[in-house]
């Protein structure tokens, strides 16, 4: 069975350093502020950087690749569900609103961490903006930052979910692929 190479480097290296980044922001939001501040920080750096190599990437990061209407990932959604969905090389259209919807609420945590972290301790980037906003509205916006971050592990069970089922519907094994970059060829 022949092998082409989908996933390149930077795309693997920033999808399993999220990850990381991600887990461990979320485990220790109250405990280890530092270490929660810098996986935040290095969270919002990611974000960045996967937005911006979104449209100047390899054919498979680029978002003309795989981001489509609504319309398009539901029905693709239903033929998955149905087990007749078709392969996709890159991102399967269910899996590209995965990327835009997990971009956008990451990017929502961070912001939101970054107003809280510039007028609740007035540090950080944005201390210079909020370091006087009222404790009222701190605590509001700290409400939406955990509310982003536990929105954000649902799609990233959702995520996971799609991934063993698209794996199994199509026997291939898409985590390994996110490993090594590489994916079963195409049949002609």
């Amino acid at each position: 069975m022949s092998e082409i190479k989908v996933w390149d480097p930077a795309v693997r290296i920033f999808h399993w350093v999220l990850v990381a980044a991600f887990f461990i922001a979320y485990i220790t939001e109250d405990d280890f502020l530092s270490l929660h501040v810098l996986a935040g920080y290095t969270v919002g750096g990611l974000v960045v950087f996967r937005l911006v190599w979104g449209f100047i990437g390899t054919r498979h990061a680029r978002f003309s690749d795989f981001v489509r209407p609504p319309g398009e990932a539901l029905a693709y959604l239903k033929d998955e569900l149905r087990g007749k969905a078709r392969r996709y090389i890159g991102h399967n259209p269910a899996g590209g609103a995965m990327v835009i919807a997990l971009l956008i609420s990451l990017a929502c945590t961070v912001t939101t961490g970054l107003v809280i972290y510039g007028g609740g301790d007035c540090v950080g980037p944005l201390s210079f903006w909020f370091c006087d906003t009222p404790k009222w509205l701190v605590k509001a916006v700290k409400e939406v930052h955990e509310f982003f971050a536990n929105f954000t592990l649902l799609l990233v069970g959702l995520h996971v979910a799609g991934v063993i089922w698209s794996g199994l519907l199509h026997h291939e094994n898409l985590v390994a692929a996110m490993w090594n970059g590489r994916k079963r060829a195409p049949e002609e």
